[in-house]
């Protein structure tokens, strides 16, 4: 039996450590190891977890460190940091560190060098001295790719006025008691991040359609307040059925009843589109006269439409190529400063997988069960808001909007 190796965790002041120890404790449990507690002092500005991990055997020490990685825990000495070499493009060597969104060092030559385009689920390779995050698809034969758990350790944010403001709300699932103090919250990330620079990203689902969130999101992105949106294909096919035909997927935007003929009314949004040649033809030709998508291209804001299988037409405008789709979206990604997830499970946990930890990540749904999800993540930084979207970014664009008149 392995002597053990040490973890340790440093949790952000504003957070729960006894949760996160709980957690961490439960993780190592369900995976079959051992844990013991060496040092938990939760009363420093940064509460500090050592635990002493044992197991049967390496493979089992191995999934014992895997499942405390996403709650923050890697090994605390430095070690030496091991690497093989990708046998073939597009394969990682089998003991390759899998990552998480928790911002990443490794300890080579010396000193703690940062790794590069943080996100989950990838590999680190060392290029020209530097380390970065690389997906398994994208490795190229003879990479030099970090395996094991030795000389990696996790940088979670330090404290500060910003990370408490957050943690109100951050990792938890609100009631709808506090939904008007999370609105306000999200109206404070998204000025933080026009402040500094940085993007706010939607990811909006179809349904903010049938609940006319839609125009307030128009109206946020006619004023400033979005800088891209992800979504797919149902997203502007519904967007664009309401302009045209004033339905969508056959249902009355007025008086909420089924309009007869309304269940092809989808494939004629599609079907226009497409004889006009894309969306911002159709807006450009007059086709589409108002809606989201009318703004976005209006305002010259970017969006990207992922495609699925279940996917009708596709507009021109959608990518069916996931690769493809999955790096358009890690570009838009790139300096996003806020990222708020409108409904939509499929896109939004997709995103949240591309996204390093520090970047605060939003879901508002109506359903506890989606919310729940994202918090699973295992950042700091996310924040679940269980409510109706269309009533959300109406009173948004209610704060957001007032502060730009006053």
């Amino acid at each position: 039996m392995p002597s053990g190796f040490v973890k340790k965790l440093r949790a952000p002041a504003g957070d729960s450590p006894s949760d996160r120890l709980s957690s961490a404790l439960r993780a190592a449990d369900e995976a079959g190891g051992r844990c013991e507690v060496s040092n938990f002092d939760s009363g420093s500005r940064i509460a500090e977890i050592e635990l002493r991990v044992e197991a049967k055997d390496q493979e089992g020490l191995d999934r014992v460190i895997g499942a405390l990685a996403p709650h923050g825990f890697a090994v605390s000495d430095e070690g030496t940091l091991c690497f093989e070499e990708s046998p073939r493009d597009g394969v990682a060597p089998a003991g390759f560190y899998s990552t998480t969104p928790h911002a990443t060092e490794v300890f080579s030559d010396g000193q703690w060098h940062s790794v590069t385009h943080q996100r989950m689920d990838a590999c680190i390779v060392e290029r020209e001295g530097e380390f970065e995050c690389v997906k398994i698809r994208d490795l190229v034969a003879g990479d030099r790719v970090v395996t094991g758990d030795d000389g990696l350790r996790l940088a979670l944010p330090t404290a500060s006025k910003e990370t408490d403001e957050f943690s109100f709300m951050s990792g938890e699932v609100s009631s709808e008691r506090k939904v008007g103090i999370a609105v306000e919250r999200v109206a404070d990330l998204c000025r933080d991040a026009r402040k500094n620079g940085k993007k706010i990203i939607w990811v909006p689902g179809p349904v903010i359609v049938h609940t006319g969130a839609a125009d307030d999101l128009g109206i946020l992105a006619t004023e400033g307040w979005v800088d891209g949106v992800l979504s797919g294909n149902a997203l502007a096919v519904h967007d664009i059925e309401g302009d045209l035909l004033g339905t969508s997927l056959g249902v009355s935007l007025d008086d909420g009843r089924l309009v007869e003929g309304g269940y092809s009314h989808h494939m004629r949004a599609i079907n226009v589109v497409r004889a006009a040649g894309d969306i911002p033809s159709a807006v450009r030709d007059g086709v589409i006269t108002g809606g989201l998508m009318h703004a976005l291209v209006t305002h010259q804001v970017p969006f990207i439409l992922a495609g699925s299988i279940r996917d009708d037409g596709p507009l021109p405008d959608t990518e069916m190529d996931l690769v493809v789709a999955q790096e358009r979206y890690a570009e838009m990604l790139t300096d996003a400063g806020v990222v708020i997830v409108l409904a939509t499970m499929l896109h939004g946990i997709g995103v949240g997988n591309m996204l390093p930890g520090g970047v605060p990540l939003v879901c508002v749904d109506i359903h506890p069960a989606v919310v729940t999800k994202f918090g699973d993540r295992g950042s700091s930084q996310t924040m679940g808001v269980v409510t109706d979207v269309g009533l959300f970014v109406a009173r948004l664009r209610k704060v957001l909007l007032a502060e730009d008149s006053s």
